[in-house]
């Protein structure tokens, strides 16, 4: 994978998530607003990097404050050699090109049931399509995300490439935003 010539360098620290879900052994990290600002995009930005001189590729997610959130795995944590509540060095430069995101199940049965979206959808960019899948994943009702798999192959089907209305960002829409830190 290439990447841009743009680099952030940045101090951050490691925090645990208030609500990890079933896995416990994530950390993540917000990224400082200028190192944020260095990168292509508001929404998802795949980049690639190093924490404390350990490479990764990972996709960015954005915090609802106009910056990005990183989330450590636990294999990561390990390579780096960091805990929560460390303070990691990364280096941080876009892809050039985003990789090809992964359809949801649903939405891809959707698509294959709707030959006429199916289409426009491939010939959308790979940008366009990270935004539909992100928009349809962003659903925190399962009606919702129903709901906006119907609308997306009624939009593809009508020629449109971009979903509407999609603040990317969250800032707006308050649609996205780094996990809550655990205070303890």
């Amino acid at each position: 994978m290439t990447t841009v010539d743009v680099k952030s360098r940045f101090d951050a620290k490691l925090l645990r998530p208030a609500k990890p879900g079933n896995d416990t052994s994530w950390a993540f990290l917000v990224l400082p607003r200028d190192a944020s600002e260095q990168l292509p995009r508001r929404g998802r930005t795949t980049v690639e990097g190093t924490i404390n001189g350990h490479p990764f590729q990972a996709t960015l997610e954005p915090d609802g404050q106009l910056s990005h959130w990183l989330q450590v795995d636990r294999a990561l944590l390990e390579a780096a050699g960091a805990a929560v509540g460390d303070v990691v060095t990364l280096e941080l430069t876009p892809v050039k090109k985003e990789p090809e995101p992964e359809v949801p199940p649903d939405f891809r049965e959707a698509l294959a049931a709707t030959p006429e979206a199916h289409k426009v959808w491939k010939s959308t960019t790979t940008i366009a399509r990270v935004d539909w899948i992100h928009w349809i994943s962003s659903a925190k009702q399962l009606k919702t995300r129903a709901k906006r798999i119907g609308d997306a192959c009624d939009m593809l089907a009508s020629g449109k490439k971009h979903v509407c209305c999609f603040d990317q960002s969250g800032y707006y829409s308050k649609a996205f935003r780094a996990p809550e830190a655990d205070d303890a």
